[in-house]
């Protein structure tokens, strides 16, 4: 068993992570351009307390694959573009796919970019959604990963974690959500072990079907899906499907040498309303939202997204950051060695 430790974070500058953050980075093999860009997701998610950041650079970490080849086009049509990554980190053809998302979207007022031949994490994928969102377009982003969560019924891991992302213009900051199709992230359980801690007794089994908070056991045995139910298999399973035979990529172990796919589409809304006038629609439901009646106990309704956004102001405004002290040490020994 794992014993229930007080989390110790350390405050450290954020411009320093930075320079840690990119060390590490090159000194896993990556160019200026691709650390720059690696070092900008993970920055992001470690901002807003989402488990999908600096963690990925600690024990066997993220080194670039010997087998990186140049980023291709592998099939388009007008509004559509399969992209091989080439064994690439996946964030880094990811910015490319969103480049062309985008891009074409603004032609033909939708786009659809398929991204193939990755065997890494893209990461905190809401960044991406973010991105089409800041473009005035509305962007989804479907992410297939290696089998690590039991169907519904099962403890045998069969699928990814399987996150989507949506992102939408406003006339402000844009509305994001961001969710894994899993009880909890992969690098939810490495950073619980990292950091000596178990996790919620209900998200994972062990390699028996046992139920664990030993986040150990759980890397052994599979998570469950994130309602612990059959509407978050049927959603792990759409992902599965949509980044995995719709795009030629690996699905439930099948054909994993194609690599883990990542589909990005973009709708440009100016297809269908004046923008400013969609824009401003978009303010309103937010603004419906916040004032929503609530219940006891709870200021505000939040929308998704906006309490990791209110992290990422105030680390901004104060240029300072809390990371958990066994993370930073280990990071810090990566760099140093």
């Amino acid at each position: 068993m794992v014993d229930k430790l007080t989390k110790i974070n350390m405050k450290i500058q954020l411009s320093e992570l930075k320079e840690i953050v990119h060390k590490a980075l090159l000194k896993y093999g990556y160019t200026e351009e691709e650390s720059n860009v690696i070092g900008e997701v993970l920055l992001y998610a470690q901002m807003r307390g989402n488990n999908q950041g600096i963690v990925k650079l600690i024990g066997k970490g993220i080194p670039k694959s010997p087998e990186a080849t140049e980023i291709k086009v592998l099939k388009e049509r007008k509004a559509s573009v399969l992209l091989d990554g080439g064994k690439n980190f996946g964030m880094v053809p990811m910015k490319k796919a969103i480049k062309m998302a985008i891009e074409r979207a603004k032609e033909f007022g939708i786009s659809i970019v398929g991204l193939t031949n990755t065997f890494s994490s893209t990461g905190a994928i809401g960044y991406f959604a973010r991105e089409i969102a800041k473009a005035d377009m509305v962007g989804m982003i479907y992410s297939g990963s290696p089998e690590t969560v039991a169907p519904f019924g099962s403890y045998e891991p069969k699928f990814g974690t399987n996150p989507m992302a949506y992102g939408f213009p406003t006339t402000k900051a844009p509305v994001v959500f961001d969710m894994a199709t899993s009880a909890m992230a992969w690098f939810g359980l490495v950073q619980a072990k990292t950091a000596g801690q178990s996790i919620p007794g209900d998200v994972a089994y062990d390699g028996e079907g046992n139920l664990t908070t030993d986040p150990a056991k759980a890397m052994e045995g599979a998570i469950r899906p994130f309602d612990k139910n059959y509407k978050g298999y049927g959603l792990n399973l759409v992902v599965e499907l949509l980044t995995g035979p719709v795009i030629r990529s690996a699905v439930t172990g099948i054909k994993s040498e194609l690599g883990w796919g990542n589909v990005v589409i973009a709708i440009d809304p100016s297809a269908f309303v004046d923008i400013n006038e969609f824009k401003k629609d978009m303010d309103m439901v937010v603004e419906r939202i916040h004032n929503a009646k609530t219940l006891g106990g709870v200021k505000k309704v939040q929308l998704p997204g906006e309490k990791g956004d209110d992290a990422m102001a105030k680390v901004l405004s104060t240029g300072e950051i809390e990371v958990e002290d066994n993370l930073l040490n280990e990071l810090k020994i990566l760099v140093k060695n």
